[in-house]
């Protein structure tokens, strides 16, 4: 997966093949090639023509371009099937490796929106953590987390009522709201820690937005996103067996994966759009309620 940083592993020959057919466009290069063979060929049974080209070997030059464009045609078909990249959905279990990669650059930038950032929240405090003791190349950090306003009225999370349509849980909420303040402060605490010791800065901030949590967004060093839809019909028993609440999980969700470095244009496009998208979001966020 894609990490910041300068330097890194020489593209492999899916990646050439991707810029070979970028440089030159299917549409472009094949009208080319046609345009040798039939010249070719005109040239060769029709004099005017060949006496103007001053050419004794059209014949030869057109087959030669014809197998050009088969040759060609096939390139394209090979970079057509080597376009879809190895791994173009993951699990949300396997952050792991991707924050790894992350905390690999100089400048480390992660965003986040979604539903509680648990996962991500359990990744992210082992990695700080880490920076106590060995910083390595990483010089500074940046993290931001976009969760729901749980003080508001919601329809998700929310208990399953009759006929299950969603009934707003405000206990449920309460406790939710809790977690994700514990989140924030102990990776606040340990932001400071690090950003103590003079080596690596380190900041930590959560932000509120407005409305239920459907999708789940991660940004990696502004190079690599992860996009997935939660389940939001998922339900969860709580120690009440007559309660049953609407809690999405996070953990299960599937992430579709764009990558800007060494990635096609489209790719790269992509990223810049997410990217776009996370900031305007970030701008028009609320401070949650346990911050001034």
């Amino acid at each position: 997966m894609a990490h910041g940083g300068s330097g890194g592993p020489e593209p492999d020959i899916g990646t050439r093949l991707r810029r070979f057919q970028e440089r030159f466009q299917a549409p472009v290069t094949r009208t080319i090639l046609i345009g040798i063979f039939v010249t070719g060929l005109v040239a060769q049974f029709v004099k005017p023509v060949g006496d103007a080209l001053e050419d004794q070997a059209f014949l030869g030059g057109a087959l030669l371009s014809l197998v050009a464009y088969v040759l060609y045609d096939a390139m394209h078909e090979l970079v057509t099937s080597a376009r879809t990249p190895a791994r173009t959905l993951i699990s949300s279990r396997e952050l792991s490796s991707l924050v790894g990669a992350a905390f690999r650059s100089k400048t480390v930038d992660i965003c986040f929106v979604g539903y509680t950032g648990e996962t991500l929240y359990n990744e992210l405090y082992h990695r700080l953590e880490k920076l106590l003791d060995d910083p390595g190349p990483t010089r500074s950090v940046t993290v931001r987390m976009l969760i729901p306003d749980f003080g508001r009225e919601m329809s998700v999370p929310a208990r399953v009522g009759p006929d299950d349509l969603p009934l707003d849980d405000p206990e449920f909420r309460r406790r939710l709201e809790r977690k994700c303040k514990d989140y924030d402060e102990t990776l606040s605490g340990l932001a400071q820690q690090v950003s103590d010791l003079g080596r690596v800065h380190v900041t930590c901030q959560y932000r509120v937005y407005n409305g239920e949590p459907v999708e789940k967004i991660c940004l990696f060093n502004q190079e690599l996103v992860l996009h997935g839809l939660y389940d939001v019909s998922a339900r969860m028993r709580t120690s009440n067996p007559d309660r049953v609440v609407y809690d999405p999980k996070g953990y299960n969700t599937e992430l579709y994966v764009w990558s800007g470095k060494d990635g096609t244009a489209t790719d790269v496009r992509a990223v810049g759009q997410w990217v776009r998208h996370f900031e305007g979001r970030w701008r028009v966020a609320a401070q949650p309620s346990w911050r001034p």
